[in-house]
């Protein structure tokens, strides 16, 4: 799956009811995440605390649906688990998982592990996720291997730069960047456009290759 590319509509079932991925989604942001299979120690924890997360994706119109190959039955009864061990999940369990026994799906949005992609007995997705926005293009894309758990905070941070560069196309966040921090002002922006794009001021600096190509502003 590339940048840009639309995610083609999809209908599955999923542990909160018949999912049509268009419908489910809405005029909303959606992260979709996989995960390689259900009663594993890592994915256990990356659903918890993304459950636990629920509230700051909801604040952002942002709505969550998980992957895995796995019956719904091992699905639910996954997810009692992950809420024992994740006690400070709110109320019921915020987000559908997805199940894909034939992993037909998981092929289509490829998620799944080079080394086996070729075998349907043993392949094994990985753990990517899409940030998709709206218009249902894959915005963000993070592929993860089996044995390295996400990082809830990071995913929240593109969230916020991604909705940000769609609210304003003409600037992108820096490295490190997190809400309030200075952005970077694309260099396709004019001197002579600078005041009416950011009347709170702008900041230049000074390189030595005399290119001026590094403008900031916390002004968005």
């Amino acid at each position: 799956m590339r940048i840009g590319q639309v995610i083609p509509n999809f209908q599955a079932e999923s542990t909160q009811g018949p999912i049509d991925f268009y419908d489910f989604q809405g005029d909303s942001w959606v992260v979709l995440f996989s995960h390689p299979a259900d009663f594993t120690p890592v994915c256990t924890t990356e659903l918890g605390r993304i459950a636990v997360h629920a509230p700051h994706f909801e604040k952002r119109g942002v709505k969550l649906l998980a992957h895995s190959c796995d019956k719904l039955k091992s699905h639910q009864d996954w997810v009692d688990d992950i809420k024992s061990y994740c006690r400070d999940i709110p109320g019921d369990f915020p987000y559908p998982i997805i199940g894909d026994e034939t992993r037909e799906l998981a092929v289509q949005l490829d998620m799944i592990d080079e080394d086996q992609k070729d075998n349907p007995e043993t392949a094994m997705t990985v753990r990517a996720l899409y940030i998709i926005a709206p218009d249902h293009k894959l915005r963000l894309s993070m592929h993860y291997p089996t044995s390295t758990g996400r990082n809830v905070d990071e995913i929240l941070r593109c969230i916020d730069s991604l909705q940000l560069a769609t609210r304003l196309p003409y600037v992108a966040t820096p490295a490190n960047w997190v809400p309030g921090e200075k952005v970077m002002i694309l260099p396709s922006v004019k001197d002579e456009d600078l005041p009416k794009l950011f009347p709170k001021g702008v900041d230049k600096v000074s390189m030595p290759s005399g290119e001026n190509y590094v403008r900031t502003t916390t002004d968005y």
